[in-house]
């Protein structure tokens, strides 16, 4: 049992308005939070304070955010509580180098994003103690500016420190997500959750990047699917020799979980689609590198990850 902490968080910054991003400040929003929204790129803030942020699909809600700014040496001015990461992971070096210049002792940063090791790219400039990672479970892309269509949401969502010593944070910060909304659980387990979410983003992701498919339609097409089916048992091999515990039966339950994945577009593909950036280091290449940890071989994840590092380069 987690002692109770005496942290209770009331301001919190959102790094990131995308649809991601975006969700977590509006429930946060609604929550009766302080909420700052952080992201470069001016226009995609400008609507989160007026008239507010939209959400539509599996959750409605439209709500005003307190705060908005277009750089992280903003956030100095008025620091939060809690800094959640929303962006992509390939940013994470240059956000974590400017938390540096402000960072102080009982801030806390939560890596809420896709991929594998996030959270270490801020436990080394942060320190251990101020870093949590989470898992998130909902689905979603935006519409426009501040407006999120969210195809599902499947709670609970979980949440743990990398220290020891934070977790009472960690099950403060959980609480707070659970009264906005946003069911999250603090576990001990996340690491798991990672790999296992790790093994699933890296076999659609890539696959409706490179093909231009939806998720459905991937799997749905039997020469397509086999390169999944490839990926999912060279994951769970690179997990296993490094000593991941997936469970006995993962290869069995993500084949189903993918199978019901629904006629939906990865976020990977859509970031092919409009021309920025993705992921795949962080999510196939981290495949790749603890495969040469363990000395087993990972040529889907290789090729995979060429492909859409080929596509980026256009």
């Amino acid at each position: 049992m987690v002692k109770k902490s005496s942290f209770s968080p009331q301001s919190f910054a959102v790094v990131g308005a995308g649809p991601v991003g975006c969700i977590l400040a509006a429930f946060l929003a609604k929550g009766g939070f302080e909420v700052t929204l952080c992201d470069i790129i001016s226009d995609l803030i400008k609507p989160a304070m007026d008239p507010g942020i939209v959400i539509e699909g599996a959750e409605n809600l439209q709500v005003k955010v307190a705060h908005t700014c277009a750089a992280i040496d903003e956030l100095a001015n008025n620091p939060p509580d809690v800094i959640f990461i929303t962006v992509k992971a390939n940013a994470n070096a240059l956000i974590a180098s400017a938390l540096e210049s402000f960072h102080k002792e009982g801030m806390f940063v939560v890596s809420w994003q896709n991929g594998i090791d996030t959270e270490m790219v801020f436990a080394n400039a942060l320190g251990a103690k101020s870093s949590l990672r989470a898992v998130v479970n909902y689905g979603c892309a935006l519409a426009a500016p501040a407006h999120v269509r969210m195809a599902f949401h499947h709670p609970p969502h979980y949440i743990q420190e990398l220290d020891l010593k934070s977790a009472p944070t960690a099950v403060s910060i959980a609480e707070a997500l659970t009264k906005c909304g946003l069911t999250t659980e603090h576990t001990e387990q996340i690491l798991s959750m990672v790999w296992r979410k790790g093994v699933l983003n890296a076999c659609m992701n890539p696959v409706c990047a490179v093909t231009g498919m939806t998720m459905a339609r991937a799997m749905t097409d039997p020469i397509i699917f086999q390169i999944v089916d490839a990926l999912v048992k060279e994951c769970i091999k690179v997990a296993r020799a490094n000593e991941i515990n997936l469970g006995w039966n993962f290869y069995p339950q993500a084949i189903e979980y993918m199978s019901k994945a629904g006629d939906h577009k990865p976020s990977m593909l859509m970031d092919i689609e409009n021309n920025r950036p993705t992921e795949v280091d962080f999510i196939n290449g981290k495949f790749v590198e603890y495969g040469k940890q363990a000395g087993i071989e990972t040529p889907y994840n290789i090729a995979l990850r060429a492909l859409v590092k080929g596509l980026e380069s256009k």
